[in-house]
């Protein structure tokens, strides 16, 4: 198959949906299929950079979201691109700029069109206008209308099918969670070398965070946690990995409990040095409530990092030893747990059963998640009908787009 890949989110932008689409394109060249990827421009990617099969088309910063791009012109292009590609099946990867555009060369080729319902923009509303234009209750109307139409969804867990299934979708959906490399070779392994750089002993407990620094990861309660936690080992140390629009209000907070330090801020990272960090972690912690697939949580447990967070339809799937890690009911319930997994690392003890990880590490792998979603483009060509109301499909297309562009998308809707 020749598939083409719409996200306004790629590479080098840094985020659970780029590291997700990734996986996908490995996964589907791995298996002999052409993956082309259409996606926004982006102020890192110097211009003539060679990056083969990935196509940009000019954008700007999102409103409330500066380090994420939309694209506001290419549709024409688009698909005369995807024509000359021979595309068979158009997925799309957001239901903003690219995600429209996808929509409208699907139409045009007359190919079918899948959809991954990534973010639950409801705990994102603060970043644009302190959530005073956007309600959650119009979050439904911009989701069910972008997905009117769609051959397919693809839910990256339960909670997320839960979510599409409030919103009255009705295209059909499957859950498909997302995989990572569980295959990780010892030169992976660079913790020794970044506990030197960070001036860590080899026998320093650490907590780890790893992703965005950003509001709704909840990790001014971590950190709070964490400060209780000193009392008990008070030589841990807590490495906060990554960047974002909440890191100097973090640093405040930390300079406020007065454990500055025994707290390191590391800024991002070079992707080929995140698995060093998740294996330098003597325990992944997080305190956040908005995670619809949390791939940090996963490919924490692929280097025996065991994970401490927050109850959720997904997590309580895979985190069921505590081998993997201890979920609770809310962020004050962390403690316990963080001190356990700390003391376990002086004292050179497992916690649980090692061969309960295995199973799991089967049902996170990357692999599994490639025939997963080529067995789901295999159904959406066989189900798609070119016979589709097109005039109407691409009405409602039209629509929604002009929401975007002429008024406010966000108006009060009940229906």
């Amino acid at each position: 198959m020749n598939i083409g890949l719409f996200t306004d989110t790629y590479f080098p932008q840094v985020s659970g949906v780029a590291t997700s689409i990734q996986t996908l394109r490995r996964q589907l060249e791995a298996n002999g299929h052409k993956v082309y990827i259409f996606t926004s421009t982006d102020p890192k990617v110097k211009k003539g950079t060679l990056e083969p099969n990935v196509y940009r088309f000019a954008s700007l910063p999102f409103v409330g979201f500066k380090d994420r791009r939309i694209t506001y012109r290419g549709a024409i292009q688009a698909v005369q691109l995807a024509k000359k590609l021979e595309l068979d099946l158009v997925h799309t990867q957001t239901e903003f700029s690219l995600g429209v555009i996808g929509k409208f060369v699907a139409r045009q080729l007359k190919i079918p069109v899948v959809h991954t319902f990534h973010t639950n923009y409801e705990d994102y509303l603060h970043y644009i206008a302190n959530g005073k234009i956007i309600r959650p209750g119009s979050v439904a109307v911009i989701a069910r209308n972008f997905m009117a139409g769609m051959t397919g969804i693809i839910s990256p867990s339960r909670q997320t099918y839960d979510t599409l299934t409030k919103y009255k979708v009705k295209a059909p959906i499957e859950i498909i969670p997302t995989g990572v490399n569980v295959l990780h070779g010892a030169n992976e392994d660079t913790s020794a070398k970044l506990r030197v750089e960070l001036g860590l002993a080899p026998n320093t407990p650490v907590v780890l965070s790893l992703g965005r620094v950003a509001f709704e990861k909840n990790l001014d309660d971590a950190l709070s946690v964490f400060a209780e936690a000193l009392e008990t080992v008070p030589e841990a140390k807590f490495v906060i990995v990554g960047g974002g629009p909440a890191m100097e209000a973090l640093q405040e907070h930390v300079s406020a409990l007065e454990i500055t330090d025994h707290v390191i801020f590391t800024g991002e990272v070079n992707h080929n040095d995140v698995y060093g960090y998740y294996k330098m972690g003597d325990v992944f912690v997080s305190a956040s409530v908005s995670e619809t697939q949390g791939l940090t949580f996963i490919e924490a447990m692929t280097a025996d990092t065991p994970v401490v967070a927050i109850h959720s339809p997904y997590l309580d799937t895979i985190v069921t030893d505590k081998n993997i890690g201890q979920l609770v009911d809310d962020s004050f319930q962390l403690l316990e747990p963080m001190v356990s997994y700390l003391q376990a690392k002086e004292m050179g003890t497992v916690i649980g059963n090692p061969d309960a990880r295995q199973q799991v590490l089967h049902e996170i792998d990357e692999r599994t998640f490639g025939k997963r979603v080529i067995d789901f483009y295999a159904e959406a060509l066989a189900v798609y009908h070119e016979e589709e109301d097109t005039e109407a499909a691409e009405a409602n297309d039209v629509e929604y787009s002009k929401t975007f562009l002429l008024r406010n998308p966000f108006r009060r809707d009940n229906s």
